[in-house]
């Protein structure tokens, strides 16, 4: 598999310039990884497929999601690329390279593992700085327009917005001036987490169901007729002790219901933001009421 890779990616910088690669070969694999990836949501929504494990009832109208889809066009090769080609000197002024050798798996893992955990710091601050009244109604107000998101409404935002979380993304890469192919990869991921988070639908697949943190993936201690949740789950003759899961595209989904500037759930890819500054409280009450109740009526039909 290695040697695969090395072949591929030597035929690559054999082939296109360092300039190439960074700005137009991350632009088109942005790009392909963002629109395969999110448009099967939105044709799952406008078919009305897997319908039980969508979290809104609501759909986007036909007209709502075109609009989606032109826009993130028109920001996407108005803003992002522009962008990314200026950005240039500053990738290989961090030391950005792309030549052999390539860097080892343990390499490209630890440096992929400290971005998330440094993009969801920053993405943290800077979104909760957007929900401040006035950023709010002039900025992130756009990317709320979509209050039942689907997966292509993760990149919808205004151009300012764009320019600011984006820094969330690049410091990482910033600091460590890791090789071109971590980028690549660095860059797919994050695009993969964050139309997942906006898909609008929970499957029993979800990468939030596996991984430890991720998105809600975290066990929250409550009351259930005064016995407490603890993490291990078990039936009697009523349910007394369960572990509660929070579902990564149902957390954010939450943050889209709530349309002004105190809905909480500000986190990119993990919680623990949200759970250390307690702003994932209303989220966290809605989920146990609505979860009390399903588990009385499970209950109730079992006595």
């Amino acid at each position: 598999m290695a040697s695969i890779i090395e072949s591929a990616w030597t035929y690559l910088i054999t082939n296109f310039s360092d300039f190439q690669l960074t700005c137009l070969g991350g632009f088109v694999l942005h790009e392909s990884v963002f629109f395969l990836s999110g448009l099967p949501f939105l044709l799952f929504e406008r078919a009305g497929w897997f319908g039980k494990y969508k979290i809104q009832k609501k759909n986007n109208s036909p007209a709502a999601q075109e609009k989606c889809i032109t826009r993130l066009l028109l920001y996407h090769f108005c803003v992002n690329l522009p962008i990314l080609i200026g950005s240039y000197p500053v990738f290989k002024f961090m030391g950005t390279r792309s030549s052999l050798p390539l860097p080892s798996w343990k390499v490209i893992s630890t440096q992929i593992i400290f971005y998330f955990i440094l993009e969801d710091f920053a993405f943290y601050w800077g979104h909760r700085i957007l929900h401040t009244k006035w950023l709010y109604k002039h900025v992130h107000s756009v990317h709320h327009e979509y209050a039942t998101p689907f997966g292509l409404t993760s990149e919808y935002a205004h151009p300012a917005e764009i320019l600011f979380l984006g820094f969330a993304t690049i410091i990482g890469p910033a600091i460590t001036g890791p090789h071109l192919i971590t980028i690549y990869l660095w860059v797919s991921l994050r695009v993969l987490e964050t139309v997942e988070a906006h898909s609008g639908y929970h499957f029993p697949w979800s990468p939030s169901n596996f991984l430890p943190l991720y998105g809600g993936s975290v066990h929250y201690l409550i009351t259930f007729r005064n016995h407490p949740f603890v993490f291990i789950c078990f039936q009697v003759n009523y349910i007394s002790e369960i572990a509660i899961i929070v579902p990564r595209a149902d957390f954010h989904d939450y943050h889209h219901r709530l349309l002004y500037t105190k809905s909480g759930n500000y986190s990119s890819t993990f919680v623990y933001m949200d759970w250390i500054f307690g702003t994932d409280k209303g989220y966290r009450k809605l989920k146990s009421l609505k979860d009390n109740e399903r588990f009385e009526a499970e209950g109730r039909e079992k006595m």
